[in-house]
């Protein structure tokens, strides 16, 4: 380390990030305030000691992996990183999926400081003294810092304003990290000063590649110990991490230090292996083959046949297969409409509820909700009319001739318009319906139609034809009295 680099160590804390080892080393300050060193590879007590998650950070950018969207050849990002024109942003994305780690790589590629708080322990005394080193530092030798939030939602309001100051004088650079939406859980004021950046959960192969990378590197992952894994043990890693790398590393070193040897030295990680490890039994299931399509069919088809306990047993074999619950209540929404609608109108209010419940609880306590909305969804009354009218509407969209809207239907808002008779003829309902219920269904409007609504050549096209279960049967009624008006 140079002499300069060491007298900014003094003043300022260690730096931290990805950078290359070093024979001298600084000791990191207590968790309670800005985490601002971190020794890199080349302890070997130290590295020994580590996560194997933590050991196989990526130091570069080429080593990051699944976010080609932000960070492949040619991106805005990219660009302005490797030229150092990093402004300060925010990164919105899912547990393990890199928001740390690309920090201390952009801090690195820039040669910033980099300085990491938590806004759980970490409070306006902490952000001052980190202000107050950074710019002693940028006086002093014109180096900049990048300071690293991590859950920057957590942060109150007027954490968040003592942070707004700073990063608009660039004393600075503040790059927060989310797990939540920033648009609801950030300042608007210190939001319009950053850009965001969303980052994408790790798919399958993207979380198989990293595993592998730990596999083959002899200096900070497992290279040295004689390990072979079985595909299907890798596929279940990556599969069991649901897009977190963090997740599915330790799982692998979890995995890897339980494996046994054989005569020749050599340890085999197998599905049993890596089963005992988590202590989870890996279910059959692939969320992109041919299982994942048999169970979801299997549900769908145990809703459309009112059976909630066949219904209840395909969900759970989804869910705890981990299957993505937001896909399940997709379905499920897409159910409601398809297979239950008017029928039962509460159903998809049910089946969106359930979405927010799972949303806002997380897994495993959002699987009562879905559990819940299977069990509505099942014991409903049927119909598909909705699809069945919907799907007739499209072929006569596509199939016959767009006619112009009627001219009693269009809205005048100007004096051509209504030279030109748009809105002529249009009768409000409100003065036909007003104080005159059907008086064969009081919950319906009456059964007499004020004007017609449809094109000339359609008029005669009845497309909705209710079922006789639930809600329907009323809607049914109602439609045949009113149709022969």
């Amino acid at each position: 380390m140079r002499d300069d680099e060491q007298r900014q160590a003094s003043l300022f804390g260690d730096v931290v990030g990805p950078e290359p080892a070093r024979s001298n080393r600084t000791k990191a300050r207590p968790a309670s305030g800005p985490s601002s060193a971190v020794p890199e590879a080349g302890d070997d007590v130290y590295d020994a000691a580590r996560p194997l998650a933590a050991r196989m950070r990526p130091r570069t950018l080429d080593e990051v992996v699944g976010q080609e969207h932000l960070l492949g050849p040619g991106r805005a990002l990219r660009r302005s990183i490797e030229s150092d024109h990093v402004a300060s942003m925010i990164l919105w994305g899912p547990p393990g999926s890199g928001k740390t780690t690309l920090a201390a790589v952009i801090a690195y590629t820039t040669k910033s400081r980099f300085v990491a708080l938590s806004a759980v322990t970490a409070g306006v005394a902490d952000l001052r003294r980190v202000v107050e080193d950074a710019a002693k530092l940028l006086r002093a030798t014109g180096r900049r810092t990048i300071l690293f939030i991590d859950e920057i939602h957590r942060f109150s309001k007027s954490q968040q304003d003592a942070i707004l100051p700073h990063v608009e004088r660039g004393t600075v650079t503040l790059i927060g990290a989310t797990t939540e939406n920033p648009s609801f859980e950030v300042n608007a004021a210190l939001l319009s000063r950053s850009r965001v950046y969303t980052l994408r959960a790790l798919d399958e192969q993207d979380i198989i590649t990293l595993l592998q990378r730990a596999l083959h590197d002899s200096e900070r992952g497992l290279g040295n110990e004689h390990l072979t894994v079985a595909d299907d043990a890798l596929r279940y890693l990556a599969d069991y991490a649901n897009g977190d790398a963090r997740t599915a590393l330790n799982a692998l070193e979890l995995a890897a230090s339980v494996a046994t040897s054989d005569e020749q030295g050599q340890r085999s990680v197998t599905l049993a292996t890596v089963e005992d490890a988590v202590q989870r039994r890996a279910l059959l299931y692939d969320k992109s083959g041919e299982e994942h399509y048999n169970l979801i069919s299997a549900l769908h088809k145990s809703l459309r046949g009112s059976d909630p306990d066949a219904a209840l047993y395909w969900l759970a074999r989804m869910l705890e297969s981990g299957e993505d619950p937001l896909y399940v209540v997709r379905r499920l929404i897409r159910f409601a409409s398809e297979d239950v609608g008017m029928a039962d109108p509460q159903a998809l209010l049910v089946c969106v509820a359930a979405q927010q419940a799972v949303h806002f609880i997380g897994m495993p306590e959002g699987a009562l909700a879905l559990a819940q909305a299977v069990v509505h969804l099942a014991t409903a009354p049927k119909s598909n009319a909705l699809y069945m009218a919907y799907d007739a509407v499209v072929r006569d969209v596509q199939e016959t001739r767009n006619d112009p809207v009627p001219l009693h239907l269009r809205n005048a808002p100007t004096g051509l318009m209504k030279q030109l008779d748009y809105g002529k003829g249009y009768k409000y309902a409100h003065d036909d319906y007003a104080g005159l219920p059907d008086p064969a269904d009081p919950m319906r409007p009456p059964s007499e139609r004020p004007q017609a609504y449809l094109p000339e050549q359609l008029q005669q096209r009845e497309y909705y034809q209710p079922g006789a279960q639930g809600n329907e049967a009323s809607i049914q009624a109602w439609l045949k009295r009113r149709r022969k008006q």
